[in-house]
């Protein structure tokens, strides 16, 4: 967010917790990009702000943790001190989680490998009416087709993500025999190291789709450690996924830090993890 979108986003953090009955007289930036992370002080709360028309996104979210929570989970859970919902407050919706303090040790990749087992596991014992993930490389491909969208984007660079968004996609959609609930995008940075252990974050990317499109978010170690895992789909997956990550930054509209830099890196990830297929 803008420096003045973000202030606001802040006050109106502050005032909801407020009007909640949790204390706050400290608001620190976690992350800052298209929606924000805050955390509260002194009530300790982790704060997700986003503005009003990710609404259904972040509302999705709640439900998608509520569940797996019920279930244990290895995920963070929303704070349990006020309702489990989205509050809505002039052109924002927030919600209200559960502040979980990093440890610094690095998750390793067999840990990593288990954490996912039991996060897969539990998904399946839910059921929620989420998108296949083919539902959002159409999207992708929407936004690089359409030159209004992502007006910076090269022709050839265009046609290079569009041909690899539409092939790939096929190819990893062919069989769904083994499709369940997936987390979505459970890359290192949406896994948290804490006291409680692994536990995984940023759940409103929750769609359908075989473990390997998990698998290919992580570190490439940590599908040697998944049982049953097919490591050629996890290669395909891993290129798809960086394809999705470059048409996301090459949108007019996005707002990753450092877009500039990652809109170049993603186009070489996508053709080196092409080159491994």
């Amino acid at each position: 967010m803008e420096p003045t979108e973000l202030h606001r986003a802040v006050e109106t953090a502050r005032a909801t917790a407020s009007e909640l009955g949790l204390e706050v007289d400290e608001v620190r930036v976690v992350h800052n990009s298209d929606r924000v992370a805050l955390r509260l002080l002194p009530c300790d709360v982790l704060a997700r702000v986003a503005f009003s028309r990710h609404l259904a996104e972040a509302a999705f979210e709640v439900e998608v943790a509520r569940r797996l929570t019920d279930v244990d989970a290895p995920v963070a859970e929303l704070d349990p001190r006020v309702d489990a919902r989205v509050h809505e407050r002039g052109a924002f919706a927030l919600s209200l989680w559960t502040y979980y303090e990093p440890l610094g040790a690095d998750i390793t990749p067999a840990d990593y490998a288990d954490v996912f087992l039991r996060h897969h596991a539990a998904l399946r014992r839910i059921d929620v009416d989420a998108p296949h993930f083919t539902d959002r490389v159409a999207v992708a491909l929407a936004a690089v087709d359409d030159r209004e969208r992502s007006p910076e984007l090269s022709d050839s660079d265009r046609r290079f993500l569009h041909d690899t968004l539409g092939g790939l996609s096929a190819e990893t959609s062919a069989d769904r025999a083994r499709d369940q609930l997936l987390h979505g995008e459970p890359h290192p940075g949406n896994l948290l190291n804490t006291r409680r252990g692994p536990l995984f974050v940023d759940l409103a990317t929750c769609c359908r789709g075989p473990v390997e499109f998990d698998l290919a978010h992580a570190p490439d170690e940590v599908a040697d450690h998944y049982p049953g895992a097919d490591p050629a789909l996890v290669h395909r997956c891993r290129a798809l996924n960086w394809a999705l990550f470059s048409a996301w930054r090459w949108r007019r509209d996005d707002q990753m830090p450092d877009r500039d830099h990652w809109r170049t890196e993603g186009l070489d990830r996508v053709r080196a993890a092409l080159a491994r297929i």
